[in-house]
């Protein structure tokens, strides 16, 4: 690509002086990055154009575009963000600046630490730990700068599109990691913005990359049938116009492409392979107004008959996103499923470009409501982002609370409030006020009492239980636990007790440690190094973090693991070779040792997914599940969860539970290990001497590794009934 080629992609309104500044922008980055080449051997200046090209087929400004040239001089030549403000004057060196990466960060992340001696050699896992805070923070400089000009964060996706267009010359580890960082951040934050062309290539190169064989099933599985797919969905298209015609309607009818991640996530979302899928054809309707839109919803579903429960009207409900349409499906005649999408030319051009669509075709529009409601959005999202000192906490906030599914639910008055799925009524109580999260005591769902970890639900009204003065609890704190979902909670709750005593802290985060280390059955541990290895000072540093809720003990066992990793009792210890559980060739794992059989109404298959059912006196039956014996099942109590081949790097661990028994204690136990996807190897339940109530149970669990392990404890400690959940001693 040269220069040229993006001058005749620029927007034909650009003025002599847009264009003019382009060329000087060019200039000046191709001598900047004079000799650099990329990981591909292609000059460097060649990513810049490509970028540059991305902003100019959106119709940014001149400036934008000026910026996308010069994006990468601060952060990769001798250029200075001064030199650029001189030459090119303040717009541009802000938006340069809001996409440089920060390029250090002191080695030590806490302000009232010292710097360590230079001299003092650092661990692998602290350099790990460093670099992931560097690309944090750079991240969260940028999230910060969008903010304030929206304009930053359109640069940030064009630099990431490109980038994933050439990914394919990093190292594989190295592709991953930014293919994996690509779907969790900047796919949802296209999405969010409304940007649908960035959206979902975004998705299509990271999935190539996160997800290789899924991809390139399904992407060959589409090869297969495209020429027959494509003279089809043409003679689909011919004869909706056809219809719309007889009815003189004007409209533009047009093919809708189905993306390769888009049809991953819906076979995973309705269990079924790529051949069930019978919607993967889907045509789009433009017409000039809203009420042409609804006449042709009319016509559609008296021509062909609409399926039940696929019709969504976005348009007098829009997304968050503010994206409109009306969605449907029909049996169209050829005994297919046909989804069908109605909408007007504005509302297709604010679902293809988004925020973008306020500089691509409403410029010098007085008022853009949608642009003005976006950007609104985003500077509320910053409000209490802003207070949060700790940047993976500040990414793992825009990811459940901003990009995640959402549901809505109501107050007591009606009102409607939006929250990520997973949320709690604790959540809940936050968004209504920082005090009512506080002194929240309990909640009301429906008019019924539920517990403070219950999940909210669309359509669910909630009512908070408050006492008049009291504050949080530390376990709301626990992620095993799962009672808070959104980060805005989590930062008001650790706000909280941060304003405790010092001492108060100390004392709580001493008990919390000393406590993990026994049940993990870790003695002799040198704290001090501990401290060091997590980037604290001094051992009560440490203890101060974790009582006000800026450490999580997950993050603590991280660093035990790291510490500890030449200590023969603490260390995992690999599993011997065991008896794999196999029937001939075929192998499935998590049925607790019991013998199992295939089941003959479903033929499960390697590769199908599949589901245990527990028989009486025969083993466990494996079933797809899809099998009409298993979903018209009563006693749903009986199934469990199992998997093709054996568990990868299980280690065995002996755990001991102390507890009074009740009924279903150990189905909810195995519950919990179902979930968290662990193998039962043994176990054995014995009473307590000295208790008649008082139960043992001794287990043998394949786990993966130390944190699992952590988070199994503390589940099951806190089930009713458990007095003690613990790993043995010698084992």
């Amino acid at each position: 690509m040269e220069l040229k080629d993006l001058m005749e992609k620029l927007p034909p309104k650009y003025s002599v002086a847009d264009r003019e500044l382009v060329e000087r922008a060019y200039r000046v980055a191709a001598e900047a990055h004079k000799g650099q080449k990329r990981a591909s051997g292609a000059p460097y200046i060649q990513h810049c154009l490509a970028v540059a090209e991305i902003l100019a087929e959106l119709r940014m400004p001149a400036a934008v575009v000026a910026a996308g040239l010069l994006h990468d001089t601060v952060e990769d030549t001798d250029l200075t963000l001064d030199d650029i403000r001189r030459e090119f004057g303040d717009e541009i060196a802000d938006l340069v600046d809001g996409v440089t990466k920060l390029v250090s960060l002191p080695r030590v992340s806490r302000p009232e630490q010292e710097e360590k001696d230079s001299s003092e050699e650092e661990t692998p896992w602290a350099e790990d730990e460093r670099k992931r805070r560097l690309i944090h923070e750079s991240l969260r400089k940028t999230f910060l700068a969008m903010s304030k000009d929206v304009r930053v964060v359109i640069i940030k996706l064009a630099d990431r599109l490109h980038n994933m267009r050439t990914l394919r010359y990093l190292p594989p580890q190295k592709q991953r990691r930014i293919a994996k960082q690509t779907l969790d951040i900047f796919a949802p934050l296209a999405n969010r913005l409304g940007i649908w062309q960035i959206k979902w290539e975004l998705e299509d190169l990271s999935f190539r990359y996160v997800n290789p064989q899924a991809y390139k099933e399904i992407a060959s599985k589409l090869a297969e049938r495209r020429t027959k797919r494509e003279a089809e969905l043409k003679r689909v298209v011919e004869r909706i116009k056809e219809v719309l015609k007889q009815a003189n309607i004007k409209a533009r009818v047009t093919g809708r492409p189905k993306h390769i991640y888009s049809i991953y996530n819906k076979m995973r979302r309705k269990g079924v392979p790529f051949e069930s899928l019978s919607d993967i054809r889907g045509v789009r309707i433009i017409v000039d107004d809203v009420p042409t839109c609804y006449a042709v919803l009319g016509i559609i579903h008296t021509t062909w008959k609409p399926i039940p429960g696929e019709f969504d009207d976005y348009i007098a409900n829009p997304k968050e996103n503010s994206y409109q349409s009306l969605h449907t499906a029909v049996l169209f005649e050829d005994g297919k499923t046909l989804e069908v999408q109605i909408r007007t030319e504005e509302m297709h051009q604010r679902a293809e470009y988004g925020i973008a669509a306020h500089w691509r075709y409403k410029e010098g529009v007085p008022r853009d409501e949608d642009f003005e409601r976006k950007v609104k959005w985003l500077r509320q999202l910053m409000e209490w982002q802003q207070d949060v000192s700790d940047a993976s906490e500040f990414l793992e906030g825009m990811k459940t609370d901003v990009f995640e599914d959402r549901v809505y639910v109501f107050t007591p008055r009606g009102d409607i409030i939006d929250l990520p799925a997973g949320s709690t009524p604790i959540d809940f109580a936050y968004h209504i006020h920082t005090e009512i999260g506080h002194r929240c005591r309990g909640a009301k769902v429906n008019g019924k009492l539920v517990p403070l970890s219950y999940k909210l639900k669309t359509g669910d009204q909630v009512e908070i239980l408050t006492t008049r003065r009291g504050g949080p609890s530390r376990d709301w704190l626990n992620p095993s636990l799962e009672m808070v979902r959104t980060q805005r909670a989590k930062a008001k709750i650790r706000q909280w007790f941060k304003r405790q005593a010092r001492e108060q802290n100390l004392a709580h985060g001493r008990a919390a440690l000393e406590k993990e280390l026994k049940r993990l059955g870790a003695d002799n541990v040198d704290l001090q190094e501990l401290a060091r290895t997590l980037g604290y000072k001094t051992t009560e540093d440490l203890y101060v973090a974790i009582g006000c809720g800026d450490l999580p003990i997950s993050r603590v066992v991280r660093g035990l693991a790291e510490v500890e990793s030449a200590s023969e009792d603490f260390r995992l210890v690999p599993h011997p070779q065991k008896r794999p559980e196999s029937d001939g060739e075929i192998s499935v794992t998590g049925t607790g040792g019991l013998l199992y059989s295939l089941a003959k109404c479903c033929n499960p298959a390697p590769g199908d997914p599949i589901v245990g059912y527990v028989t009486r006196g025969r083993g466990v039956s494996i079933h797809r599940q899809d099998c009409p014996n298993i979903l018209s099942l009563s006693d749903k109590g009986r199934l469990i969860q199992v998997s093709w081949g054996k568990p990868a790097s299980a280690y065995p661990v002996p755990v001991r539970i102390l507890a009074y028994d009740r009924e279903s204690l150990m189905r909810d136990i195995t519950t919990i290990l179902s979930d968290e996807g662990v193998n039962l190897e043994k176990i054995s339940i014995s009473q307590k001497p000295t208790s008649y109530a008082q139960v043992v149970i001794d287990l043998v669990l394949d786990v993966r590794d130390i944190e699992q392990l952590s988070r199994l404890l503390t589940r099951i400690e806190n089930l009713t009934n458990v007095v003690q959940a613990f790993r043995k001693r010698g084992g």
